[in-house]
């Protein structure tokens, strides 16, 4: 993908859409598409991102609810975490 960060913004503005419209939105999010994503907030490229992100990530994408508690083990969100995480996650959309 050449623009992550432009597809991102794309998908996003469909699913406010969707939203807001009450149409049905499909999650189509591949490997690619969750490590560029992984990619832009691991900024520092050690390998891992910090809990926050994750759960904003998880957010942004309609993945938990605003007032999901999520548990933090203190341990950093790796890529397989994060990819493992999403995939699953994904079978069930929640439209925020």
């Amino acid at each position: 993908m050449e623009k992550p960060r432009e597809y991102l913004i794309s998908l996003l503005e469909r699913l406010r859409v969707a939203k807001a419209t009450g149409v049905a939105f499909p999650y189509f999010m591949d490997n690619s598409n969750i490590v560029s994503m992984f990619e832009m907030m691991d900024t520092a490229g050690r390998g891992c991102i910090t809990f926050v992100q994750y759960k904003e990530a998880l957010k942004n994408l309609g993945l938990c609810a605003a007032d999901e508690v999520l548990n933090d083990d203190g341990r950093a969100i790796t890529l397989d975490k994060f990819r493992d995480e999403e995939q699953e996650d994904g079978k069930n959309v929640v439209m925020f």
